[in-house]
């Protein structure tokens, strides 16, 4: 896989907020060399977030989003406030952009606030320092304001390109000190291990290719310098006795979690390219106490659904058909569905009884842990695709025994 085809939710989100026309699309402009936002006088030409996946040496992949001004007004600029605000919450380092002539106010302060209750890593960039009077003088304030604040500033000029190299390089200087100690499951092996990937071929899956969760497993397994073998469903138990050394896991597509486990012997460790999702992204033992409140629901009770994508639905698709049928059956109950998609999640969660996620490769982590945290705080309990369809089965145990920490919340 190539830097150009980083997956979304693998790349560093970098945000510019602030007011309108403080120059943040010029400045994601300068800061890419790419025209990707228009840029014009007006105030508010910004009316959504604009995405671009690049990379931005020298940190690596990206992607740079540029919002609407956070002081948009009427009815129309509410919404794009909105759209603004919930970017917060997919960034890993903000840019507040800053008008170089009129400096911080209130406005800012308040926007500074609202970005460091998240943890997110901050820079102030103060743009057009190519109409500053005295840029000398310029650089003196910024340099007080960022000991006062105690976050990097630096004086730019999207137009002249001033200061935009050193920009990249405090960017590089700023990121998140924990972004490389996840990993899908590179963690748990050790070199020359063997896994066992399942992977059913299916109407769901991409013609041609893997999906998305597969290809990134594969390519951890390998930079842990274990190997790898790719089988069906169906060619599980054949390939496993074929095989002269031991698999130290057999990592399987939930929808298949039935025959799989009857499959594998109970000596090889079992889980789902879900699961390890949950682990990867989320928060696995929050979601395993999630899975029990299926025990608890009653007729007409509302489950909501979420994806992190969007993508066509088959006729058996397993987010909007299957899990519906499958909890159905479960439970025996009349149970209501509700269903999201993409980057859409309601921010008000009291009225469901839990809710079931996809295993969200296509998310970042800082998104995924902010639902995580909404559904905490609403008192809503979560679980994800693989957790309950294992739970479901009675085979939640034996998919967790990788991960004792997640297991204990069993006992």
């Amino acid at each position: 896989m190539s830097i150009s085809d980083t997956p979304r939710g693998e790349r560093v989100h970098i945000a510019l907020f602030g007011r309108r026309n403080a120059g943040k699309s010029s400045l994601i402009n300068a800061l890419t060399g790419q025209e990707i936002s228009i840029v014009s006088d007006i105030a508010g030409t910004t009316t959504d977030p604009v995405f671009k996946a690049m990379e931005l040496l020298p940190i690596g992949p990206v992607m740079m989003i540029d919002t609407p001004g956070l002081d948009d007004e009427g009815d129309l600029g509410k919404l794009r406030i909105e759209r603004t605000q919930q970017v917060l919450e997919k960034t890993d380092i903000a840019l507040i952009a800053i008008d170089g002539i009129l400096g911080v106010g209130d406005f800012e302060r308040e926007l500074l606030d609202k970005v460091k209750e998240r943890n997110i890593p901050i820079l102030l960039v103060f743009n057009k320092s190519d109409l500053l009077p005295d840029l000398a003088a310029g650089k003196k304030q910024a340099e007080a304001l960022s000991k006062e604040l105690h976050i990097p500033c630096i004086i730019v000029s999207s137009i002249t390109g001033e200061g935009i190299p050193q920009l990249k390089t405090i960017l590089m200087h700023i990121l998140p000190e924990d972004e490389d100690k996840f990993r899908i499951i590179g963690d748990l092996l050790s070199p020359s291990d063997l896994v066992v990937l399942v992977v059913p071929i299916d109407k769901a899956a991409p013609k041609g290719r893997l999906i998305l969760p597969q290809q990134q497993t594969i390519r951890d397994i390998l930079e842990a310098d274990a190997s790898v073998v790719i089988t069906k469903e169906f060619e599980l138990r054949e390939t496993l006795l074929s095989l002269r050394k031991k698999p130290r896991l057999v990592i399987t597509d939930s929808q298949v979690f039935a025959k799989v486990s009857a499959d594998t012997p109970k000596d090889i460790p079992l889980t789902s390219f879900s699961i390890l999702f949950a682990r990867y992204k989320g928060d696995l033992p929050l979601l395993v106490r999630g899975a029990r409140a299926l025990d608890s629901l009653v007729d007409n009770d509302l489950i909501l659904i979420a994806e992190g994508c969007t993508h066509h639905r088959q006729c058996d698709d397993i987010g909007t058909v299957k899990l519906p049928r499958w909890i159905r059956g479960y439970t025996g109950k009349d149970i209501q569905f509700a269903f999201t998609s993409g980057g859409t999640f309601p921010s008000d969660l009291a009225k469901y009884r839990l809710i079931v996620h996809c295993g969200s490769c296509m998310l970042n982590r800082r998104e995924m842990q902010y639902r995580l945290r909404l559904a905490q705080e609403a008192n809503v309990p979560i679980a994800n695709y693989g957790v309950l369809i294992a739970y479901m089965q009675g085979i939640l145990p034996r998919v967790l025994e990788p991960f004792p920490l997640a297991h204990m919340e069993l006992e």
